[in-house]
């Protein structure tokens, strides 16, 4: 596959929810980009001018999409209708970037299957101060191996899912430094009554609150110290612009799995990333193969789909 031309020809699914509204407000926007088609589940009309066609399921997308023929689609919507969405884009032959989160095993199954045909990118957060965060957490913990690890992520109050696909993947990046075998404590979940904290245990707690986008912090203590480490998203947006980038990076390329740390560095590879966002289309109900990274791995319904502006 060739590299792709300018301005790319982007097609945006949950159109009506919170993340493709505001995908579609910042594509507007870029010179780079130029929104080809916008679908939603449910009719709405237009959103930000761009008319938006009613397509519930995969087959009416894919036709869809083999008429407009787009460069790349950009999803943020619910597991189930993004497998859908996956399919629909390999037999269209259209490259896919997806926020969603939530994906259970059989829907990463059907991804992997849909990569086969054409390049797909699943990221559980788009945005690049979360990239550095982990990079930082990273170091932290192999510097600081005997230290207490609590991690906890603050979402708004319509979130469904907990902890938040961002939170899970810097767990894993924990754990892959710490090691999370048979013998290892591993996670807990909150603590009540007599619960003594165990050594090497990691403490995980999510909180709802409010409109809170998304905060993540990590506090390390230890040797009577402690360092936090946090990352907090100003609005959707940052996850909006940053799955857009990801989608004129990845329009042209091979197929493969491919994660947004490839976006960040540049790379080409084809890489692994297990992912984890949910987005809401108009109802507010409201991400591979080789050489992965530990930048790579991760799974929100656009109010889940804040982990991307969910946590996002």
């Amino acid at each position: 596959m060739s590299r792709q031309r300018h301005p790319v020809r982007v097609a945006v699914t949950g159109a009506g929810g919170r993340m493709g509204r505001e995908v579609i407000d910042l594509a507007n926007e870029r010179d780079d980009l130029d929104v080809a088609l916008a679908v939603n589940r449910s009719t709405i009309g237009e959103v930000a001018g761009v008319p938006v066609r009613t397509a519930e399921g995969s087959d009416p997308l894919a036709e869809a999409l083999s008429e407009v023929e787009p460069d790349v689609l950009v999803d943020f919507t619910a597991p189930a209708a993004t497998v859908g969405y996956a399919d629909a884009c390999a037999e269209a032959n259209v490259p896919l970037v997806t926020g969603t989160t939530g994906f259970d095993d059989d829907d990463r199954e059907a991804l992997d299957r849909a990569s086969e045909s054409v390049p797909v990118l699943v990221a559980s957060n788009f945005s690049r101060g979360i990239m550095a965060l982990r990079r930082a957490v990273r170091e932290a913990v192999g510097a600081l191996p005997d230290y207490d690890v609590e991690l906890t992520e603050t979402h708004h109050n319509g979130k469904r899912d907990a902890p938040s696909g961002t939170a899970k993947t810097i767990l894993e990046d924990i754990e892959a430094i710490v090691g999370d075998g048979a013998d290892a404590p591993g996670r807990v979940h909150g603590r009540e009554g007599d619960q003594p904290r165990i050594a090497g245990e990691i403490g995980v707690h999510a909180r709802r609150a409010g409109d809170i986008t998304g905060e993540h912090e990590l506090l390390l203590a230890g040797n009577r110290e402690t360092l936090s480490l946090s990352h907090r998203a100003g609005d959707r947006g940052v996850f909006a612009a940053g799955a857009l980038d990801a989608a004129a990076w990845l329009a042209g390329r091979s197929p493969g799995r491919y994660a947004f740390s490839d976006v960040v560095d540049g790379e080409s590879d084809v890489v692994d990333e297990e992912p984890d966002v949910v987005d809401e289309e108009s109802d507010p109900s409201r991400q591979a193969t080789a050489g992965a990274s530990p930048d790579k791995t991760m799974d929100e319904t656009n109010q889940n789909a804040i982990d991307n502006g969910d946590d996002r």
